[in-house]
């Protein structure tokens, strides 16, 4: 994909993205009046699987691009809490802390304990990692999960796969054998027709690798799930929306909680962006998802934090 098709594609911010299942395909596209009517059906029924994706909050960040990232996380949780509806689980895709310490994650512990919701999970960023290779985040996020804390589960007929690619980094993301060979078995005795969301925090495909926006061995992992009719991948790490669809996989990149990060190539590195006064908002903000069985495709909406 070009730079300008990249751009293009970016910035959908306020809208909702559809995911339609048309001829064995999964394509994303912005949703029309219509669409969004259907969403907002599919979000008030009761039976209707609804969470939220959070991502980047990095709490102990301090500069310019955000002089308070606690208060915008906590505004981020009180727009999660105003939705109309209790999410049935809340998925926080990474750097949740800035400098991984131990005082910075049993902050976002307990903030994290404001959210009306079912379940809070996470996936780790490679902020959560600084200088013990995860082992703090472990310690406080770290229970029921598999390895270096990758796990899965189901609900409302929908598969979940929540992996770690910010350990062992060199440049890139890297999932490792021990993780692909767990999404191997952990896949291998579901019907192809399951739905399946798999959650990381920096992107599964090539968004940008000159900034290390990719992982080098997801190709693997999304080998193993071609055979399914639909898969969605969410993550975070870029702090920007964007989305693509490749064959079964559609991928959904979040914006943060925290400060924006400029456009791939649009500066000499990707470092935290310093807004005009009063627009920070503007880039910040939730994403929350629906999806019902057998009767509308998965409907991912972003709103800002505003």
């Amino acid at each position: 994909m070009s730079r300008r098709q990249l751009l293009r594609h970016a910035g959908w911010f306020g809208s909702a993205v559809v995911l339609t299942v048309a001829g064995g395909e999964v394509v994303s596209h912005i949703a029309h009046d219509k669409d969004s009517a259907a969403a907002a059906a599919t979000a008030a029924d009761a039976d209707a699987l609804r969470f939220v994706q959070i991502s980047d909050s990095h709490i102990g960040f301090t500069g310019p691009a955000n002089t308070d990232v606690t208060a915008s996380f906590n505004e981020a949780i009180e727009q999660v809490n105003s939705l109309g509806f209790r999410p049935d689980f809340v998925m926080h895709t990474g750097d949740l802390t800035h400098l991984s310490t131990a005082a910075q994650f049993d902050q976002v512990r307990q903030m994290l304990t404001q959210v009306r919701t079912g379940r809070v999970f996470t996936v780790p960023g490679e902020h959560d990692s600084v200088g013990d290779s995860g082992r703090a985040y472990r310690q406080t996020f770290g229970a029921g999960t598999t390895g270096d804390g990758w796990y899965s589960f189901d609900t409302h007929g929908v598969h979940f796969i929540a992996l770690v690619n910010t350990l062992s980094l060199e440049k890139l993301g890297h999932l490792g054998a021990a993780q692909i060979d767990f999404v191997r078995k952990d896949v291998a005795g579901l019907s192809s027709d399951t739905p399946i969301v798999v959650f990381s925090h920096i992107p599964l495909f090539a968004m940008y690798p000159a900034w290390g926006w990719s992982t080098d061995d997801a190709l693997q992992v999304l080998a193993l799930l071609r055979r399914f009719a639909s898969v969605t991948c969410l993550n975070g790490h870029v702090h920007q929306l964007f989305s693509k669809t490749e064959g079964n996989v559609t991928f959904h990149s979040a914006t943060t909680t925290a400060y924006p990060l400029p456009a791939p190539g649009k500066a000499p590195a990707p470092t935290p962006q310093v807004l005009p006064a009063g627009q920070l908002k503007d880039a910040l903000g939730i994403r929350s998802v629906t999806y019902k069985a057998g009767a509308t495709p998965l409907a991912i909406t972003d709103t800002r934090l505003a």
